[in-house]
C-alpha cells in the first residue's frame, strides 16, 4: 500500500511545504476527468557526446534537442567527468546550461577519478526536462558489467526515474539503456526489472530509451504489451535509429501508457551522435490517470 501510494505522498509533501498549491482535480460533467497536457518528448543515445564522424561535441547535441523543441530528453551514454573521450567533461550539466533545462544524473558507473582531488568518474543516463522535476530515483536493474573482467549478472543502478510536473500533471518518465550483448538474456532479466518497478508507481508512465533490441525482439514484448510504442501508432515506415550513418534498425524507443494519446512521431536525422534521435508529442491526462496540480500552466 505505501508504495502504490508514493505519487500522492510525494504530492502532499509539496503541497506541505507551500512549493504549489494545493491539488484540485477537473471533472467534466459525467464525472470523468479530461483536462488534457500536450508534452512533446524525446530520447537519444548521444554516444558521450561524440558524432559519426569521431568528433567530440557537445553543442551539436544541445543544438539537435533545441531545434526538436523536445520538453522531456531521456539521454543514454551520459559521460560525467569520464575520460579523454569527453575531455572529462560533465556532459550533462553542459547540455542543461546550454539548454536552460532541468537535470537528472542516474550513473551506472561511478568510479574513482585517475587523480586525487579529481571529479569521481561517471557514466550512465539522464533526464532533461523543461518543466521542474518533483522527485528523481536511480533504480537498480540487472546489468552484466562491462568495467569487471568477469562479470555476472547482478543489480546496478542506471534505471532513471523521475517524476516531472508537467503544466500540472505529475507524471514518472524513465531513461534506460538495456544491455547491448546479442545474447538476450540480460535483456530478458532487465525487462522483468522494469516491470517490477513500474508495478510499483501508479498512473501514467513515458519509458524512453536504447533497448539494444529490434521490435521483433522476443525480449521486448512485455514492453509492447504493457505500453503504446508510438511510433508505431503513427508511422507504417521502420523507424530506424542506429546506426546514424545507415539507420538499418530500430532500437530506441518512446513508450507510453495506453491512456496516452500519441500525436506525432518523427526520427531525427543527424549524425551529431552515432545514433539517430526519436521525438513524439504526447497527450496525457490531467488528473484521470495521474495527478493535477492546480494553477500550473
Amino acid at each position: 500500500m505505501y508504495v502504490k501510494m508514493k505519487l500522492h505522498l510525494v504530492l502532499f509533501v509539496i503541497v506541505v511545504f507551500g512549493l504549489i498549491g494545493a491539488p484540485e482535480i477537473s471533472f467534466a460533467d459525467d464525472g470523468s476527468t479530461a483536462e488534457k497536457v500536450d508534452v512533446r518528448v524525446m530520447s537519444y543515445n548521444i554516444h558521450a557526446g561524440i558524432g559519426s564522424d569521431g568528433v567530440y561535441d557537445t553543442e551539436r547535441i544541445a543544438q539537435v534537442i533545441e531545434d526538436s523543441g523536445a520538453e522531456v530528453v531521456a539521454l543514454q551514454e551520459v559521460d560525467v567527468h569520464w575520460g579523454a573521450r569527453s575531455n572529462y567533461d560533465d556532459i550533462l550539466a553542459d547540455l542543461a546550461e546550454q539548454l536552460d533545462m532541468h537535470s537528472f544524473f542516474a550513473p551506472i558507473y561511478d568510479m574513482d577519478s585517475y587523480l586525487e582531488g579529481d571529479p569521481r568518474r561517471q557514466f550512465g543516463v539522464a533526464i532533461l526536462s523543461k518543466f521542474p522535476i518533483v522527485q528523481a530515483t536511480n533504480h537498480d536493474i540487472t546489468r552484466l558489467s562491462t568495467q569487471n573482467a568477469t562479470p555476472e549478472p547482478a543489480p546496478a543502478p542506471g534505471f532513471a526515474e523521475a517524476i516531472i510536473n508537467v503544466k500540472g500533471a505529475l507524471v514518472p518518465f524513465y531513461s534506460t539503456h538495456l544491455d547491448y550483448r546479442g545474447d538476450p538474456t540480460v535483456r530478458i532479466m532487465q525487462v522483468d526489472d522494469m516491470l517490477n518497478i513500474f508495478d510499483e508507481q501508479e498512473g501514467e508512465k513515458v519509458l524512453l530509451g536504447d533497448m539494444n533490441a529490434t521490435p521483433d525482439a522476443t525480449e521486448l514484448a512485455p514492453l509492447f504489451d504493457r505500453f503504446t510504442d508510438a511510433w508505431s501508432v503513427v508511422s507504417d515506415e521502420p523507424g530506424n535509429t542506429y546506426s546514424a550513418l545507415s539507420p538499418s534498425k530500430r532500437i530506441d524507443y518512446i513508450f507510453a501508457s495506453d491512456s496516452i494519446e500519441v500525436k506525432h512521431a518523427e526520427v531525427i536525422e543527424t549524425l551529431a551522435s552515432d545514433h539517430l534521435a526519436v521525438v513524439a508529442d504526447l497527450t496525457l491526462n490531467r488528473g484521470e490517470n495521474g495527478h493535477i496540480i492546480e494553477g500550473s500552466e
